[in-house]
């Protein structure tokens, strides 16, 4: 909740009567038992927070560029600024819509919008909430693209352990079905078979 420091006053009037005074906290914690696993197991679960998504990304930069040198990929290829549409498409309704990479073809044309995703802890409400917001996410860009005349294709690129979660992958499924002549759902293994030339044209 405190991400946003904009939230500070709102969290204050609503929880500040169950707040504790520091020193109170200060003397809990220094009665904690030394090593502390269970501290421990909290601060390790956030050591590499990120660092198997960028690696995802970064791989599939590589095997992209590999595979397809008549296109050209852009993006953050590890940590960076997501590519918010409204930037490169002109008159995007959506002005937060962000996206990991875009695919131009030899002309510059956009011919690709994608999304990278390390899947493989999550489960449950999260995946219900990301594989939800991709649904929409696709929709929206599919309705532009049919607006305004264009043929984009859209890539969700997912890490295989995180496909395998529960109902992820029949949740992705779905998202394909939407529209399977434009998009796709891979993992860096399926590349190779699953998107090809004949599918970007």
């Amino acid at each position: 909740m405190l991400k946003k420091k904009s939230l500070t006053p709102m969290i204050c009037s609503q929880y500040g009567n169950s707040f504790r005074k520091v020193n109170i906290v200060q003397s809990a914690f220094n009665s904690r038992p030394l090593p502390d696993e269970a501290l421990c197991a909290v601060l390790w679960e956030y050591k590499d927070r990120g660092q198997k998504g960028y690696d995802l990304t970064e791989k599939f930069f590589n095997l992209f560029r590999n595979q397809f040198p008549a296109f050209s990929i852009e993006g953050p290829e590890r940590a960076g600024m997501d590519i918010l549409l409204n930037k490169v498409l002109i008159g995007y309704p959506n002005d937060k819509r962000p996206v990991d990479f875009i695919i131009r073809d030899n002309k510059g044309d956009i011919k690709a919008i994608g999304l990278a995703r390390y899947d493989g802890d999550r489960g449950g409400a999260q995946e219900d909430d990301r594989t939800g917001g991709y649904a929409n996410c696709a929709k929206e860009i599919l309705g532009y693209a049919k607006d305004n005349g264009l043929d984009l294709k859209i890539i969700f690129v997912n890490d295989g352990p995180g496909l395998l979660l529960g109902s992820m992958w029949d949740d992705y499924s779905k998202i394909e079905a939407i529209d399977y002549d434009h998009i796709r759902v891979v993992t860096l293994r399926m590349v190779n078979e699953r998107i090809n030339k004949k599918w970007f044209k």
